[in-house]
C-alpha cells in the first residue's frame, strides 16, 4: 500500500516535469501546429487544437489503468492515477482558472495564486513558438511571488 501511494506522489510530481518539457519542446517545437491557437485563437470553435494534449495525457493514464486490471504492472493504478490527478490539478489551474474557459475561481486572493497567473502571463505574452518563458503549470519561479 505505502508503495502505490508513493508511485502515486512521485508520478503526479513527475507529471510537472513532464508538464514542462512537454509544453517547451514539444507544443512549442515540432507539435506547434496543434499548440498555436492557444497562444493566438484563430477560430470560433470553444475546443481548442491544443486540447488534444490533453487527450494524450488521458489515453496514457487509461493505459496504466489497463496494465493494473489486466495484472500486467502492480503499480499501473498508482501510476494512472497520478497521471489523472495531475491532469486533472492542471484542468482546474490552466483552462478554468487562468484562462476562464468555465467562468468558476476568478478572484487570485492569495500570493500562490497571482503567482501562478503572472507567470502564465508571462509565457502568453510570446504568441510565437520561440522565445517563450514559464512552461511549467504548478512550480512558478520565485520573481513572480513579488509584487
Amino acid at each position: 500500500m505505502w508503495t502505490n501511494i508513493l508511485v502515486f506522489f512521485v508520478t503526479f510530481f513527475f507529471m510537472e516535469f513532464m508538464a514542462w518539457f512537454s509544453h517547451k519542446y514539444i507544443m512549442h517545437g515540432f507539435l506547434w501546429s496543434l499548440h498555436a491557437d492557444h497562444h493566438k485563437k484563430d477560430h470560433d470553435s470553444w475546443f481548442e487544437r491544443n486540447d488534444a494534449f490533453f487527450i494524450f495525457y488521458a489515453v496514457v493514464s487509461i493505459g496504466f489503468f489497463l496494465l493494473w486490471q489486466y495484472d500486467i504492472l502492480t503499480i499501473g493504478l498508482a501510476i494512472g492515477l497520478g497521471i489523472f490527478a495531475y491532469g486533472w490539478t492542471y484542468f482546474l489551474v490552466h483552462d478554468i482558472f487562468i484562462h476562464q474557459r468555465f467562468k468558476l475561481f476568478r478572484n487570485a486572493n492569495n500570493m500562490y495564486a497571482r503567482a501562478v497567473r503572472r507567470a502564465h502571463k508571462m509565457h502568453h505574452k510570446h504568441i510565437g513558438k520561440e522565445h517563450g518563458e514559464c512552461f511549467g503549470m504548478l512550480l512558478v519561479p520565485f520573481k513572480y511571488f513579488k509584487k
